[in-house]
């Protein structure tokens, strides 16, 4: 059964890392070709683009918003919304059009895709989070509309509220507004909280949602006090959403604090703004992408402090990369167990099991080799002239598939670029995903031999 299990698994893994590839590698010939340009580009461009949009990163070599022709932009939200849902998931959608029944082999992969506790029910969860992703998309671009439609016209304002809200919802914060990302509107409260609040959403992770969605209705339907349905969510929702909310917090505060008088970020703008801006870059290192003023201007210390929320990330099974908010809280909770003398790691009145937080060590030290590595490589690269805190934003934003750049990616040379992709495609399909290929390597005899025990010195 062991075995079985291990080859389902690697049968998933597979399709995932050779799917997004293929849809990586149609979409880069797709936009190479004539009618997508409006200029000619060059094919690693094009590749670049297609990386960046499946891998819902938001890196971008070119100018989408005056390169690409509608055919070309069409072809880049479709990419940005099969890298958003998934590649798996995007397949069993086809299946439901076409109205044909999912076999045995095909549920087993999207519960291993989904992370699922049970086989039964699968179906019905993926098509819970195929319609919840459209219903909240189609919210998003109601409300871009209000701000789009006037100012752009009823069928361009309609379809750059549609590509904007896809784009948002799915973390890419690709636009094809310009080449400024989402500055023009650094002082529009309609862009900005449709945004952030698309962000938001995707980002805690469709677990979430439907268990606070469960927990709502049940508490309507027995009336409970308010004060217990939070107490009711599963550890996971309550630990995602506690440490978005912190994290969050504690980027608006660090970034409204440490560029409060940068005439080139918040300077110009009064306290009102300055705090919604503040709010925004905060959200969007949470792996979106979207800015709404220069990254490249930020100080030093922003630019680090940025670059840690973006390796943390988004909150597991949703859009978002990094290693994820319930794996830096459940690390966190295990360091204070360890300094407070405990045994068990606790949350909430509940316990963490050591295979979780084994798990999600692995997770993290695979995700900072790869960061640490990609970084080393491209400052072997490039000339000693760019500053390491621009290649440690850009290289964070990469694994992290976050999209932000300190005005640096386009100027950087190919083979640094080559970096980035290889970076973004290693962010996209996760750290977990990483640390399981590694995993299925074991030999079988390594998982029940016991070998006596020994102690080493450490600190």
């Amino acid at each position: 059964m062991t075995g079985k299990k291990k080859n389902i698994r690697w049968n998933t893994l597979r399709i995932t890392a050779l799917g997004f590839l293929s849809v990586i590698f149609s979409g880069a010939v797709l936009l190479w070709l004539p009618v997508s340009n409006e200029k000619p580009a060059a094919f690693i461009d094009a590749l670049f683009t297609s990386v960046s949009a499946v891998c819902v990163t938001g890196l971008v070599t070119i100018t989408p918003a005056s390169q690409f022709t509608l055919f070309g932009k069409a072809v880049l939200l479709l990419l940005i919304q099969i890298g958003g849902l998934g590649v798996i998931a995007c397949a069993a959608l086809f299946f439901f059009l076409l109205r044909k029944r999912l076999e045995l082999k095909e549920r087993i992969l999207l519960q291993e895709a989904y992370g699922a506790q049970r086989l039964s029910g699968i179906v019905g969860l993926v098509k819970k989070v195929i319609a919840g992703t459209l219903t909240v998309e189609g919210a998003g671009a109601a409300l871009y509309a209000i701000q789009f439609v006037p100012e752009y016209g009823f069928f361009r304002g309609i379809w750059y509220a549609v590509f904007h809200a896809v784009s948002a919802f799915c973390n890419a914060g690709i636009d094809i507004l310009g080449d400024n990302s989402l500055a023009d509107y650094a002082m529009n409260p309609i862009v900005n909280i449709t945004t952030i609040l698309l962000i938001i959403l995707s980002g805690i992770g469709f677990t979430v949602w439907f268990d606070v969605l469960e927990n709502v209705r049940e508490a309507v339907r027995s009336e409970l006090p308010g004060r217990w349905r939070f107490h009711r969510l599963k550890l996971h929702s309550k630990l995602a959403i506690v440490t978005t909310l912190v994290l969050i917090g504690t980027g608006a505060v660090f970034i409204f604090v440490a560029e409060y008088r940068n005439p080139d970020t918040l300077g110009g703008m009064n306290a009102a703004q300055k705090l919604m801006a503040a709010l925004f870059q905060s959200v969007t290192t949470r792996t979106a992408g979207f800015y709404t003023f220069s990254q490249g201007a930020l100080h030093e210390e922003s630019k680090l402090f940025c670059a840690i929320l973006m390796f943390i990330g988004g909150s597991p099974g949703g859009t978002a990369g990094g290693v994820k908010t319930t794996t830096f809280a459940m690390l966190f909770l295990a360091c204070l167990t360890f300094v407070r003398g405990g045994n068990d790691t606790e949350c909430m009145g509940r316990r963490i099991s050591t295979a979780n937080i084994r798990t999600g060590f692995c997770v993290v030290m695979v995700a900072f080799f790869v960061f640490v590595t990609g970084t080393m490589a491209v400052l072997a690269i490039e000339p000693d002239s760019i500053a390491l805190v621009d290649v440690l934003y850009e290289t964070a934003s990469a694994v992290g598939t976050v999209g932000l750049t300190a005005d640096l990616t386009p100027h950087l040379c190919r083979g640094s670029q080559v970096i980035l992709m290889v970076m973004m495609y290693m962010g996209r399909l996760g750290p977990l995903t990483l640390v399981l290929t590694f995993a299925g390597k074991l030999h079988p005899r390594d998982r029940v031999r016991s070998l006596p025990k020994e102690q080493i010195m450490v600190g």
